[in-house]
């Protein structure tokens, strides 16, 4: 199979994601709190028991609050507390991001977030802050000269499949040197076409199912956020489905 393995990410909001996502056969986890905010920090507790259900790598976001990626310093000190705890309960890596207000990537903040990373043998992983930055060749140079071990990104535009040509580009010029993950978007109709025109062998996806609790709703009050269900979830038909697919692509040739 050789350079035709895909790795499949799962983006998690909870501990039963991460056991569906192994039980499936996903290759590693992303984990989150609040993913329809586009993810946030997740508990310890998430991660400390999904560690004791699950043997696939899992590498947790640290993102403080929805919104864009320019942080102040009370943020920045939450974000490093963050990543120092999740480190100390053997997280396999940390998702983060970092703008200056102009939209290029603060480095430095990156590079001290990378470094301590890197001292205690986890992966750096730069998330779509990138698909923020004005210019993603000047911004993917930044992040490699700062040490970052991967980036997910949809090529800047809302859904991978749209952002093939970028993708492509920033594979071709600059894959060697740093990972890049797809995401955004990717789903069982559109990979096939994802990973051919990309070359990219990494993606990224939530799976998304919804799922009921009979007490979300009463006469007067209602904590729905969606009118498709009360809380989401990864649905395990469909990441099996997509696994599927992937199994049968990677045996044929792209």
């Amino acid at each position: 199979m050789g350079d035709n393995v895909v790795t499949v990410e799962v983006c998690a909001g909870s501990v039963e994601d991460c056991v569906y996502a192994e039980k499936a056969g996903a290759n590693r986890i992303e984990l989150n709190n609040a993913v329809h905010l586009g993810g946030l920090t997740p508990s310890l507790a998430t991660l400390i028991e999904a560690k004791k259900l699950v043997d696939i790598p899992i590498v947790a976001m640290v993102r403080p609050r929805p919104g864009g990626f320019f942080y102040n310093n009370y943020e920045k000190m939450t974000i490093f507390t963050d990543a120092q705890l999740l480190i100390e309960q053997n997280v396999d890596g940390i998702v983060f991001g970092f703008l200056n207000p102009d939209r290029s990537v603060d480095a430095d903040t990156t590079r001290a977030l990378v470094d301590l990373c890197h001292k205690y043998g986890v992966e750096a992983i730069f998330h779509r802050a990138f698909d923020q930055t004005v210019d993603p060749y000047e911004a993917i140079k930044t992040l490699i000269s700062c040490g970052v071990d991967r980036i997910l990104t949809s090529g800047q535009r809302a859904s991978a499949n749209q952002g093939i040509e970028l993708l492509n580009k920033l594979e071709k010029q600059y894959g060697e040197k740093i990972e890049i993950c797809v995401g955004a978007g990717v789903n069982k109709n559109n990979i096939n076409t994802i990973i051919e025109e990309t070359q990219i062998r990494q993606v990224h996806s939530s799976f998304k199912g919804w799922f009921e609790d009979p007490t979300t709703q009463s006469k007067n009050v209602s904590y729905r956020y969606s009118d498709d269900g009360d809380y989401e979830g990864v649905s395990l038909p469909k990441l099996y489905e997509f696994i599927e697919l992937i199994q049968s692509l990677t045996r044929s040739s792209f």
